[in-house]
């Protein structure tokens, strides 16, 4: 039945296009999403309409237009409901609608605001399928900023491992271009997979930023933090300490082999300095570490004093992770697991550039993380717990 269905809709669409041409796309988007959220809705309930069995969870209930503005104009589909189980929402209509919604915002409030060019308003009347005005924009803001609150004011539980980052993105405040901190906080939990636990957008004192966000991590519930990992950056570290003092930080081995190079005064010699930090950090174990660090700062003293000294006093922050079991060491030397997250950010920060205000980029990168955290929390396991030890603070 279901193949002659699919059949049938197949050769309507063929039939469509032959007759209609590319005029025709339209309905054939309509009628292919359709049917796939018919499918999706058969299959959520684990029964057919009006097919007897007894793993039913629930019933159709019939439909209910939704009129979305796609890039081939507006089309009015039809969403199928249920009753008598739990709620239920096609995908192929929520998958993405988060990021994509708050994109298409920021750059409405641009268009707006007046901040944007007329290259912009094209971009926005081309996402949106037709223009926008400021009404509409705060009557979809406020739908879309209400959810993306309630998700990064949602309870925290206990996370072994914490990764914290930041960067920065141009907001316009007082007629004015400004530097926004953008704080990121990730989190691998007893499960061994990777979530989204917060993020902070703010043009506050670095200090003052990042310990009001780590707070608020912890009046959420965060807890059982055995290690954080991050950069050296800017307040990180006396808001670190004010708010989670017992926890062991291991600073990222990465960005300290970056750091190291602004002490090495002749380019030629940088790929041999970081070469021999690299056979420090990978080291088997720490007294092996210590004993390789000793002997480069002994080396280095006589030629480089600054980037001995600098060696001496900064790599030992890089060697906490020599503590945890062997099998997490690689994982968590560095905040590389949010690099690839920080580069998704970016693709998609630089389509607006410019940010109207903090709440319109709060948007765009909240709803990019929680899309982000749901695919880990969904997907395979990051780290293995087995030979993870009860947590203790």
């Amino acid at each position: 039945m279901a193949h002659q269905a699919q059949a049938e809709l197949l050769n309507t669409l063929v039939q469509l296009l032959s007759e209609q041409g590319i005029e025709g796309i339209a309905e054939g988007i309509r009628l292919l999403v359709n049917e796939a959220m018919r499918q999706e809705r058969s299959q959520f309930l684990k029964a057919e309409p009006y097919e007897r069995t007894d793993s039913r969870i629930g019933y159709s209930n019939g439909y209910k237009t939704k009129c979305l503005n796609t890039r081939v104009g507006p089309i009015t589909f039809d969403v199928p409901q249920v009753r008598g189980g739990p709620d239920f929402y096609p995908s192929a209509l929520e998958k993405g609608i988060r990021s994509e919604q708050a994109l298409k915002l920021a750059l409405a409030e641009m268009y707006v605001q007046g901040v944007s060019t007329r290259k912009v308003a094209a971009i926005v009347e081309q996402l949106c399928g037709s223009s926008v005005s400021s009404t509409q924009v705060s009557l979809c803001a406020a739908r879309l900023d209400a959810e993306l609150e309630a998700w990064r004011n949602r309870p925290l539980a206990q996370f072994p491992y914490v990764l914290l980052d930041a960067r920065y993105e141009k907001v316009r405040q007082n007629g004015q271009v400004i530097d926004c901190a953008v704080l990121i906080a990730a989190g691998i939990g007893m499960d061994g997979k990777r979530t989204i636990l917060g993020v902070s957008a703010a043009l506050s004192e670095a200090e003052v930023h990042w310990r009001t966000f780590l707070s608020s991590l912890h009046k959420r519930g965060l807890s059982g933090i055995q290690l954080i990992v991050s950069d050296d950056h800017a307040g990180l570290g006396a808001a670190r300490r004010a708010v989670f003092p017992s926890v062991p930080w291991q600073r990222c081995q990465f960005h300290l082999q970056q750091n190291a190079q602004a002490y090495v005064p002749r380019l030629d010699q940088r790929a041999a300095v970081a070469h021999d930090i690299r056979s420090i950090f990978n080291s088997p174990d720490l007294s092996t570490a210590q004993a390789r660090l000793k002997a480069l700062v002994a080396r280095y003293a006589p030629t480089h004093p600054k980037l001995a000294a600098w060696m001496e006093e900064n790599l030992p922050m890089g060697f906490t992770v020599f503590n945890l079991p062997q099998a997490h060491q690689r994982r968590l030397r560095t905040t590389n697991a949010l690099e690839r997250v920080n580069m998704e950010l970016k693709r998609r920060t630089r389509v607006a550039r410019l940010f109207p205000n903090e709440a319109s980029l709060l948007r765009l990168i909240s709803a990019l993380l929680e899309e982000q955290s749901q695919e880990w929390e969904t997907g395979r396991i990051y780290l293995s717990m087995e030979c993870q030890t009860q947590p203790s603070v």
